[in-house]
């Protein structure tokens, strides 16, 4: 009996080791505002939620196959939280925490065992019973299929089944062993018994009857005697014990694979409760084969700037099709890193089946994953600049990369003069786009951006963040050649200057407090 419904034909892994990039893109994408939304502060849905997050899916067929499971989810909330309760009952159930324990005594382990099974059956009972009332009411694959293995496996003889074996494994009526002697005329050969059904008549229990049996009772004060038969009976329900425990242990398993493939579907409900409430447009996105590249949005939003602002956060559109290169270029504070992270967070949630912040999304799988270099603090330590920095972090990246896989740059190689910085830069996107790997370079340097401009032109979508008047912003990306110039006056009017004759358009004299999306700074 498998769950399965994270992956159509297996258990999703939860003991791999999370990618090699998690902590750069933890941390250059704010993951951890993203986690928390879908957690809260149950620290095992933030570990699963991770997890899943962090695995990206290299088949569109399987991202549909998840998208279609987390709908039903989205469409009927109490069936996974019914479902839910009843797998971390069983898991947190107290019987489930001490049975468990490692005992040398196949008795204790056997009763133990038993015990558990008894709590377990009712459990699954449980779950049979939701099966047979609300089937009717799903649409995917992956609850079709786990709730038809729950009425098949799950039927009423298989009830009945296990419950008899349960009552024999109590020995309510002692235990039947049988044995050989050995030469030396100790016992081999021990095994454990059904117990016969039928009651004795009247003459046999008064030992007048015909005798089938001989029998001898042990002295109370003999020690050494039930030492001995205790002795036999470990022997002969050993085995018995082990297979008790293992059946035990098999629906321990399942129940804690269910908690936390559903923990996961759980965690995306308490992140669409928290987006709607905040306005925020949700949309499954499409997910292509990575080849050719696709990158198609309308009202793409940074998830996480979203649920940290109480107001609007701007969207933007993209049309980044066979397109494996986007530059974003323009203003300071206009949004292009604020871009750039929805652009990452969009793939990760795309990758892992969930919807993303926005009207309308199209976008290939990348089965190399996500990774990041955005620009770091110099070292304090003074071991290093942060030119030598960034370039052992982008070798240290570049052993990781393969086909299929997307770089997000951040002000990269910014640390040194343009022409130095922009020639780095322009060898290292070559290289990868040369690998087939797409990039999102976010940067400041014209002699970068004009050059590939002008030698990309047609596979390459360039945008850029305009200024907007009187040092306002928008927040807007719109597609457009990158500009040579450094908005001089955009910085005038930062640090809170103004022209003798001001436009009718900008602000009033006065110090002008520039605002991000939602009204935080923003690169």
């Amino acid at each position: 009996m498998k769950v399965h419904l994270l992956h159509e034909s297996r258990d999703f892994d939860f003991t791999a080791d999370p990618p090699a990039q998690h902590e750069d893109l933890t941390q250059d994408l704010d993951l951890p505002t993203l986690l928390r939304a879908m957690a809260g502060d149950d620290n095992y849905l933030l570990d699963v939620a991770r997890r899943v997050v962090l695995a990206g899916l290299a088949d569109p067929a399987e991202v549909l196959y998840r998208q279609a499971v987390l709908a039903d989810c989205m469409a009927q909330p109490d069936i996974v939280r019914d479902i839910y309760a009843i797998a971390v009952a069983m898991v947190q159930d107290k019987t489930s925490r001490w049975w468990h324990v490692s005992s040398k005594n196949p008795a204790w382990t056997l009763s133990s065992a038993v015990q558990y099974l008894e709590v377990a059956l009712s459990r699954l009972k449980e779950l049979r019973g939701i099966a047979d009332e609300r089937s009717g009411r799903v649409e995917s694959a992956g609850f079709r299929a786990f709730f038809r293995s729950l009425q098949t496996e799950l039927d009423d003889e298989y009830f009945q089944v296990v419950r008899r074996h349960l009552r024999q494994l109590q020995f309510r009526e002692g235990v039947l062993i049988s044995a050989r002697l050995d030469r030396d005329n100790s016992s081999i050969d021990l095994v454990l018994r059904a117990q016969n059904d039928e009651r004795q008549g009247l003459l046999q229990h008064l030992g007048l009857g015909k005798r089938e049996a001989y029998s001898f009772t042990v002295p109370t004060r003999d020690d050494a005697g039930w030492q001995g038969l205790e002795n036999l009976k470990s022997r002969a329900i050993n085995r018995v014990a082990n297979a008790a425990a293992q059946s035990a242990d098999h629906i321990l398993s399942y129940f804690a694979m269910l908690r936390a493939e559903l923990g996961f579907y759980l965690g995306c409900l308490r992140l669409r409760e928290q987006l709607i409430g905040k306005g925020v447009s949700i949309a499954f996105p499409a997910p292509a084969p990575w080849r050719p590249a696709r990158f198609a949005a309308t009202g793409l939003r940074e998830v996480c700037l979203a649920l940290r602002s109480d107001e609007p956060v701007v969207g933007n559109d993209a049309d980044a099709n066979e397109r494996p290169l986007v530059i974003v270029t323009g203003a300071n504070s206009g949004g292009k890193s604020t871009f750039l992270r929805s652009v990452g967070l969009a793939r990760l949630m795309l990758g892992c089946g969930m919807f993303v912040a926005a009207e309308r999304l199209e976008a290939s799988v990348l089965p190399g994953g996500v990774f990041t270099h955005f620009a770091r603090e110099e070292d304090r330590s003074m071991t290093s600049g942060r030119l030598d920095e960034e370039l052992t972090r982008m070798s240290t990246l570049a052993d990781r990369l393969r086909p299929g896989s997307l770089v997000l740059f951040n002000e990269s190689f910014a640390s040194t003069n343009e022409l130095e910085g922009s020639e780095i830069a322009r060898q290292v996107v070559r290289a990868l786009l040369e690998a087939d790997i797409q990039v999102a370079f976010v940067t400041h340097q014209f002699d970068l951006a004009d050059g590939f401009h002008k030698s990309h032109a047609d596979s390459a979508l360039f945008l850029r963040a305009e200024p907007g008047l009187g040092g306002q912003r928008t927040y807007r990306l719109v597609e457009g050649p990158p500009l040579a110039t450094s908005f001089g006056e955009d910085l005038y009017y930062r640090i809170g200057g103004w022209l003798d004759e001001t436009p009718s358009e900008a602000p009033p004299p006065g110090r002008e407090v520039l605002r991000s999306p939602v009204g935080r700074p923003d690169s």
